[in-house]
């Protein structure tokens, strides 16, 4: 399994959001790219990077940061936070970064998504933002009623090969990755699975591990020290 660790980027910040409040927001560093080069100083393979400012307002204001973050590490990247357009992938994808999530587009531009398989395949990831079983868009800021098992069965039919998949009620809470629901993921689904969201301990990796998912991501826990990233890493081989 791979450790996917995350820096969430908001006006040039790295920062945790609880639960996808922007009003609950804590700044980690002012210098992201140094933390991007810290992870791979302790062995990192990826990183997992959401443009907050994006996810909202579906504009890409941290491109030029992420594109650099990209340079100077090396790293695997995967990006997320508005991205709802092909041009807006194109301008990723074509600067280098690996792998580009559709959030919000995937709910609500169905033929978007269908075109970026197409021209993208396995470089389109799929986030499934989960609150209270139902798929979540814009930011966190709207719950669809699009139940979110019917809703990864059909990315999953769509040619999608990876689900980030998100329990916003877990997420900067520091209270455990929902291990049932990725245990029910990743049995129903034959793409590839990215726990994220609470994953708090190095008990939290080994499960999800055991399981069998393809990644997980590590935020908060990292940040507040609970949990090393070298560790992971080493327990999620």
């Amino acid at each position: 399994m791979l450790i996917f660790p995350a820096i969430d980027l908001y006006q040039g910040q790295a920062v945790r959001l609880l639960r996808g409040d922007y009003a609950k927001k804590t700044v980690y560093s002012d210098d992201p790219s140094q933390v991007a080069r810290d992870f791979a100083a302790q062995g990192a393979a990826c990183i997992h990077l959401v443009d907050l400012e994006g996810a909202a307002s579906g504009e890409t204001p941290h491109l030029e940061l992420i594109c650099r973050i990209k340079r100077e590490t090396g790293l695997f990247c995967q990006v997320g936070g508005g991205i709802r357009t092909m041009e807006t992938a194109a301008r990723y994808l074509d600067r280098g970064v690996d792998r580009v999530i559709l959030g919000t587009a995937a709910v609500r531009d169905p033929a978007f998504l269908r075109a970026a398989v197409a021209r993208y395949g396995e470089r389109i990831a799929v986030g499934v933002d989960l609150n209270g079983g139902k798929v979540a868009v814009s930011g966190w800021k709207d719950v669809t009623d699009r139940d979110a098992m019917e809703f990864c069965g059909e990315m999953q039919a769509l040619g999608v090969s990876t689900l980030i998949c998100t329990d916003i009620s877990r997420d900067g809470a520091m209270k455990g990755a929902n291990l049932a629901l990725y245990r029910q993921l990743q049995d129903a689904f034959s793409v590839g699975i990215i726990a994220s969201g609470g994953v708090s301990s190095l008990e939290d990796v080994r499960s999800l591990r055991d399981m069998g998912l393809y990644g997980a991501i590590l935020g908060k826990a990292y940040y507040t020290g609970a949990v090393s990233l070298q560790r992971a890493i080493e327990v999620a081989r």
